[in-house]
């Protein structure tokens, strides 16, 4: 097989045709995607009827996998496999989330900008999410090219932001929508982390801004100062022309690289209809703060 790939936007996100990922990986297929990966960031494979096993298989082809999942009621989980993420409007029945749903309620985050385990010490290194079931409009997902965001900020905003250091947790992101109904081991599990607010991508070179909702504070500054400079740059990270966004259908396989993107799920009507979505997240090689600029 012979791995294609056409650009979706001028600076990140292509399409990925050409090959049947429910086959192992050759080493020379392996390096072409992972090529891919560095220079468009987000690659959608179409028509991959993949089982979990088999989702799982092609994920773990490209470094080990995140072993805990973050989300509410962690013991209720519907998949098969402990590690997948269930990333979808379904409680462990297969059956629509109530409207008032404490699940559903922390899902409503999913809405907002953020790059995937920021709040882990270890973050997160690609996600691969894979559609079952999809609305019939609304639910797409959107990514934003952190690279290019950090290229096209001033010299003095760059020479600003260059060495901060943010905190990140669930806590933070889940309070921008009134979310605080955590109980206390789940605070525990979610306390913030730091990392780095300016990250190198190893696999292309280049700087970028590593951003997400999740932060709640900067190392050394007060409160209300550091989230109006995130706020600045968030706006700034997400103008469209950064932007590329994805119109799932069935069996969409979109992998991306959480070291150099955020990404958001857009609101669609979650009391009529499913959306399964399912991912398997790859863990970076460390922490931030161990990694150089």
């Amino acid at each position: 097989m012979s791995l294609r790939i056409t650009p979706l936007h001028p600076c990140l996100g292509a399409r990925a045709e050409g090959v049947d990922l429910r086959r192992p990986l050759s080493a020379e297929l392996r390096s072409a995607i992972v090529a891919a990966m560095d220079r468009h960031a987000v690659l959608v494979f179409p028509g991959q009827d993949l089982s979990d096993a088999e989702h799982m298989a092609f994920g773990t082809s490209f470094g080990p996998v995140e072993h805990t999942r973050a989300t509410v009621d962690a013991h209720w989980h519907r998949l098969s496999i402990p590690e997948m993420n269930d990333i979808s409007n379904l409680d462990v029945d297969g059956q629509i989330l109530k409207a008032d749903d404490r699940k559903r309620m922390f899902n409503l985050g999913n809405r907002l900008w953020h790059s995937d385990s920021s709040f882990k010490a270890t973050p997160a290194k690609y996600s691969l999410l894979l559609s079952r079931s999809v609305p019939p409009e609304g639910g797409e997902t959107e990514f934003a090219d952190m690279r290019a965001a950090w290229d096209a900020l001033p010299s003095k905003m760059q020479a600003r932001v260059k060495d901060l250091v943010c905190w990140h947790s669930l806590l933070y992101s889940r309070a921008q929508l009134g979310f605080y109904g955590f109980n206390e081991e789940e605070k525990k599990q979610f306390e913030p982390v730091p990392q780095r607010l300016v990250r190198r991508h190893p696999g292309s070179g280049r700087l970028s801004l590593y951003l997400s909702s999740h932060i709640g504070r900067i190392e050394g500054w007060q409160v209300p100062e550091a989230m109006a400079l995130i706020r600045d740059l968030d706006e700034h990270a997400t103008q469209r022309e950064f932007v590329f966004r994805h119109e799932w259908r069935v069996h969409d396989l979109v992998m991306w690289d959480n070291r150099c993107t955020m990404h958001r799920g857009r609101a669609y009507d979650d009391m009529r209809y499913q959306r399964d979505m399912r991912r398997v997240t790859l863990e970076d090689v460390g922490p931030t703060l161990g990694q150089g600029v």
